[in-house]
């Protein structure tokens, strides 16, 4: 059940947070990407994931967020790099390599949001829940 709460800002302007959102809890992970349910912004601007990420034997973890206007077609987060003139796009991948808490502010105009997760390497000992944090600043 999502948690609704105000967060005061300093100065003249102040955030307030929509809903926090458990999008995947504590589990061990898989080698193939495992989506979240979609998740409905409802007038958010800002989404702040919350990773909590042990690896145990993995090589790594990888993260991907994906977004939509209409809950069917996916738009998956892209990076892109400059170089001469020249900016080289590519579909984005959060890859955590040591455990630990990580937070992940991504801004929003989308209606829907989904994230999935994968470990690669041996799944022992793996767990990884993230939440995620609705906002509007």
């Amino acid at each position: 059940m999502p948690l609704t709460a105000n967060i005061k800002g300093s100065g003249s302007s102040a955030a307030r947070v929509i809903s926090t959102t458990a999008l995947r809890a504590s589990a061990i992970l898989t080698n193939s990407y495992v989506n979240s349910s979609s998740l409905a912004t409802d007038g958010a601007n800002q989404l702040i994931l919350l990773l909590s990420a042990t690896l145990g034997s993995l090589v790594s973890i990888e993260v991907k967020v994906e977004f939509s206007d209409d809950n069917a077609t996916w738009y998956q987060e892209t990076f892109g790099a400059i170089s001469g003139g020249t900016s080289t796009l590519d579909l984005g991948e959060h890859e955590i390599i040591v455990d630990g808490n990580y937070r992940i502010p991504l801004p929003l105009s989308d209606r829907f949001i989904r994230v999935a997760a994968k470990g690669t390497g041996t799944l022992t000992s793996s767990l990884l829940a993230i939440d995620g944090i609705l906002g509007v600043s």
